[in-house]
């Protein structure tokens, strides 16, 4: 990670996506790290009623992030479809484990190529905000269902 003094706050965004996916991060395990350890019979399980799957929210996650790449170079909103929001479990976990590092990798690519000046625009989303807001929006979405990963892997440990 660059120094804080010389990198552009686009940098710094993309950095905290990195963090998120790879470590070191403030709010525990990295993604890699939740995800590491996880087969395809646990991913696809539902320890708990009423809640989505390991698979199902790896496969959310990586659609936010396409969604927030997509929506970097927009001229227009166009809203995600709900089986574009959830997809489908399909192919291998191994798949969906490879997409979703793909989409990381892409999202911070392009927000490490944003230009700064264009942070504080609007974004096309569905709701009023800037792309500034977006980055760290997807950044939190993503934490919040890796949280939610750690406890659906917690409750078919017991």
């Amino acid at each position: 990670m660059a120094s804080d003094e010389t990198c552009s706050e686009a940098a710094r965004i993309a950095d905290q996506l990195r963090q998120w996916y790879t470590g070191p991060s403030w709010l525990g395990p990295s993604m890699t790290e939740i995800l590491a350890d996880i087969e395809e019979d646990l991913a696809r399980s539902q320890p708990i009623a009423r809640t989505h799957t390991i698979w199902e929210l790896t496969l959310h996650i990586s659609a936010w992030l396409k969604i927030a790449r997509e929506r970097l170079s927009a001229s227009e909103n166009r809203d995600p479809s709900p089986d574009e929001n959830w997809p489908a479990i399909r192919n291998s976990w191994r798949e969906a484990l490879i997409e979703l590092e793909t989409e990381v990798r892409a999202l911070e690519n392009a927000i490490r190529s944003f230009p700064d000046d264009r942070l504080d625009q609007m974004a096309p989303a569905d709701e009023p905000q800037t792309f500034y807001v977006l980055l760290h929006g997807v950044v939190q979405h993503s934490a919040y269902h890796a949280a939610q990963i750690m406890l659906l892997k917690r409750a078919t440990a017991q």
